[in-house]
């Protein structure tokens, strides 16, 4: 046997070892060798692989290959088949046992007798893990560096769409060329679906690199990872006045008429350094406001003066005037902290003390930096402590309030909100209605009750119009549509699932609730409001349907009884944009069988008037990519049903199962991980990781979202409890139908999703085998007050359910292997979360495997540390599952 082989067998790293190059004798010596060792049952069944494969040496139609892991060959008692003599590859075929060429096909070539060998030998080598490999054109193989490229191939749609006030044309950003993350204005004319551009950055400018920490920040609120025109504003008449912010600059473009230009409002180093934070503009054209260093500054949307700060009194002194708070961007989806009227003549902001918040520092460990720029410092509310302190002001926008001569701000009017709930609230929402008046959304702390407020802006006075009270929680929404005289279209979960009711008075005076919708499915959003012709425009579920989201419309006359109409017919998830004159929408959607793409349609009945966006990324044919399969299972308790989908690898190339299996989870309040749409094909890890034979299962849980306000509210006061059990069951459903490998089944997860990783492992490690945790949350007293008091309650409050929801109390009981990947930059789930499961995993001398990554935030943002983190899960994966 060449010395070569004979080395290569003594690695400790993966070893890949292909038969098709050696000689008939070394083939067999090889197998020998490699088997012998085994047991019995084993030996023979994996020698007859190797004897096949050099009956067939000279015609190289066949070869057998086998991987062992480090610790695989000597000590698990198993061989690693899927790889070539190259050792320690960093490609996905090193990859679990699977069939790559059909006995059919050997016998075909090679005739009867010797046919009768091969497919004994395959049937042997399939039943022990073997692989019989046909030499010839292979897939193209999924590299790490696709697998972690954003956009995901087939996503990159138009994206932020809105009409001009006439209706004439559709705006929105789009990347110039597929596989691109920088972003462009363009806009596209509804009559004759002729498109043209109207704001490009620069090349290189825009990027990421270049923001500020604030920008940064906010962009990871958001989850933004576009880049270049990111944002813009329409406002006005006709073709109105559009407010484009763009780099370190703001503009203004009269219209998109050929000889319209982009002006820039004022020159950025009048104001010094600093960035422009969320510039807005007022219905009507007329102001355009922004936050300037902790201040709300305004400017003439025509540029004809500079601009004018507006507030005073924050800046240096621990608080912020016109910024939505860490909490309210992170937990309450409302990243704007002031709102101008609908003339521009005032402008309501907030106002956010955090001094009393005791500063959480995070260091720049990789930074060759020291000192104050090798450092971050922010005020974090833990679990049970103080919260910020939230004020809402309005002031005069108007030229002449204030001392103009002394440069003062205007005179500014407050609002005291402790009135429903007292001094520890949360400002959920606010806007501006046509009568002049300010809308304000309050929620008590522990989030079972909402208030909504009208205010005043010349007196102050408030006025309380509505309070709802849950004994679960609320969801927060934006489903507040002012009607005519005084009345509001408003959204609640009274019944158990979303639905769409009218504020108003009744006969006798008296304001009342009157549902409009009604049943067992969801309202998830208000796209139009056509009172005229007496019509609501909504998104929503079907009833029994939540796999979906589509476009529907109800009347506003009718009960909750009416059969409501659904106006988008291709099957998906849709997200919708209707003009102002209710006459047209843009329909973005995707399905698990197609790629998103944008078109115009007719409100009326929904039929197409133009395609917008085709979306044909040249990508997407060369990946073969395969939909996963739906199912449901019943719980364990049988009181729901759960959804799950699985990627299943290729029978013809790896069997009919059961296969090695990787769960991928998410598994918390406010998110689908399982619906019709693009991204479930286009999750190119599951992809390649069905590509090399593994089965890769999804469930939703109960605390997913979409399925009404009791399935959702299932972990109350208990996270990682139900969800560890309705994912076994998922898995246990897989293993009934022949599908999963119950001795090898692994789950990976990020965020919430980390967290239920590390809990299945730590209290279901009979079903887990390993487990990847990504930036998970390990103790919920170490997470934030707003999302974790929502759910549980605060540490002394439900001191027993924040010690069981802890992954740290089961750690004992964790059997298998557990890879932790955290950034040590995450301001949101900070690394200390991972260390205290360190130290519990010492403590109970529990192994694990650590991947950190010193530049990182919440989501990885570089393509290398996305690729190579990749790489690293995969290869920890499959050593875990050898």
């Amino acid at each position: 046997m060449p010395a070569a082989i004979r080395n290569s067998l003594d690695s400790s790293a993966f070893l890949r070892l292909r038969f098709s190059g050696l000689k008939t004798e070394d083939r067999f010596q090889l197998g020998h060798r490699l088997l012998m060792p085994r047991r019995a049952k084993r030996c023979h069944i994996l020698c007859m692989s190797a004897v096949a494969a050099g009956l067939v040496a000279k015609s190289r139609l066949f070869g057998a290959s086998f991987a062992g892991a480090a610790r695989g060959i000597s000590s698990r008692n198993a061989l690693r088949p899927g790889g070539r003599i190259d050792v320690l590859s960093r490609h996905l075929d090193m990859a679990p046992a699977g069939l790559k060429g059909s006995g059919a096909q050997m016998a075909s070539r090679r005739g009867k007798s010797r046919a009768a060998i091969v497919a004994a030998a395959t049937a042997a080598g399939m039943a022990a893990g073997g692989v019989l490999v046909a030499d010839g054109p292979k897939e193209k193989e999924l590299s790490f560096a696709q697998i972690a490229k954003l956009p995901r191939p087939g996503f990159q749609t138009i994206g932020a769409s809105s009409f001009l006030p006439d209706g004439s044309h559709v705006l929105y950003l789009k990347s110039s060329e597929y596989g691109s993350l920088s972003r462009q204005l363009y806009a596209t004319d509804v009559s004759t679906g002729k498109t043209v551009a109207l704001a490009c950055t620069p090349p290189g400018t825009g990027e990421e690199k270049e923001l500020s920490l604030e920008e940064k920040l906010r962009r990871e609120r958001a989850r933004q990872m576009n880049t270049g025109v990111t944002s813009f504003k329409i406002a006005g008449s006709g073709q109105g006045l559009v407010l484009v912010p763009m780099g370190g600059a703001l503009y203004v473009r009269e219209g998109i008429e050929e000889k319209a230009e982009l002006k820039r409002l004022f020159d950025p180093s009048e104001l010094g350094s600093g960035p422009f934070i969320d510039p807005q503009i007022s219905d009507d054209g007329s102001l355009v406001c922004f936050v300037w260093k902790d201040e709300v500054y305004c400017v003439p949307a025509d540029g004809s003066h500079k601009p004018r700060q507006l507030t005073a009194g924050a800046r240096g002194t621990g608080k912020t005037h016109g910024l939505a708070d860490f909490l309210a961007q992170e937990e309450l989806d409302r990243f704007e902290g002031f709102w101008i009227s609908p003339d521009g003549s005032m402008v309501a902001y907030e106002e956010v003390t955090e001094a009393h918040i005791p500063q959480f520092r995070i260091m720049h460990s990789g930074s060759s930096d020291v000192g104050e720029n090798a450092q971050e410092d922010h005020r974090y509310p833990f679990a049970g402590e103080e919260n910020p302190k939230v004020k809402l002001c309005v002031v005069s926008a108007a030229e002449d309030s204030g001392d103009a001569a002394a440069g003062s701000p205007p005179k500014v009017t407050s609002f005291d909100l402790a009135g429903p709930f007292g001094e520890d609230f949360y400002l959920a929402r606010v806007q501006w209605i046509p009568e002049g008046s300010i809308i304000a959304q309050v929620l008590n702390r522990e989030q079972t009750e909402i208030a909504v407020l009208k205010l005043d802006p010349k007196t102050g006075a408030i006025r309380t119009l509505l309070k709802e009270k849950t004994d679960v929680w609320i969801n927060v929404h934006n489903m507040l549509k002012p009607l005519e005289n005084g009345r509001f279209l408003w959204a609640s979960e009274r019944s158990g699932f979303r639905h769409l009711y009218i504020y108003g008075p009744d006969a006798s005076g008296e304001a009342t609730l009157k549902p409009v919708t009604g049943g067992e499915w969801q309202v998830e959003e208000v796209v139009a409001v056509d009172e005229e012709k007496g019509y609501v425009y909504f998104m929503g579920t079907s009833e029994g349907k939540w796999l979906g989201r589509h476009l529907f419309k109800a009347s506003l006359k009718e009960g909750p009884s009416q059969k409501v109409q659904q106006i988008t017919k291709e099957a998906g998830m849709h997200g919708v944009v209707v003009d102002k004159q209710c006459k047209f929408f843009v329909d973005t959607s995707s399905a698990m069988d197609r790629p998103a793409s944008a078109k115009l349609r007719s409100l009326e009945d929904g039929r197409e008037v133009c395609t917008i966006d085709k979306n044909e990324d040249p990508l997407i044919p060369t990946l073969n990519l395969k939909s996963p399969e739906l199912f449901t299972v019943q719980s364990t308790d049988k009181k729901v049903t759960l959804q799950g989908a699985v990627y299943k690898p290729d029978p013809a190339k790896f069997g009919p199962g059961p296969y090695p299996t990787v769960v991928s989870c998410y598994g918390g309040p406010h998110v689908q991980f399982i619906s019709n749409n693009w991204g479930m094909t286009a999750d190119l890890r599951a992809q390649a990781l069905r590509s090399k034979g593994f089965l890769v299962v999804k469930c939703d849980n109960r605390g997913s979202n979409r399925r009404g306000l009791n399935f959702e509210g299932g972990l109350k006061f208990d996270m990682g409890n139900i969800e560890v059990e309705d994912q076994a069951t998922a898995v246990r459903w897989c293993v009934q139908k022949g599908l999963a490998d119950p001795k090898r089944v692994a789950i990976y997860g990020w965020s919430y999703g980390g967290y239920l990783s590390a809990m299945c492992l730590a209290k279901g490690s009979d079903v887990f085998k390993c487990a990847v945790a990504g930036a998970p949350v390990t103790s919920w007293d170490g997470y934030d007050t707003c999302y974790t008091e929502r759910y549980m309650g605060t540490p002394k409050s439900n001191e027993k359910g924040y010690q069981s929801s802890s992954v740290m109390e089961h750690v004992s009981s964790m059997k298998g292997d557990l890879l932790l990947v955290h950034g040590l930059l995450d301001e949101n789930v900070h690394f200390r979360h991972t260390a205290r499961l360190i130290n519990a995993l010492i403590a109970a001398q529990k192994p694990y495997q650590l991947l950190l990554f010193p530049n990182e935030r919440h989501s990885p943002r570089s393509q290398k540390d996305r690729e190579f983190m990749e790489e690293r899960i995969f290869a920890f994966i499959q050593k875990s599952l050898a």
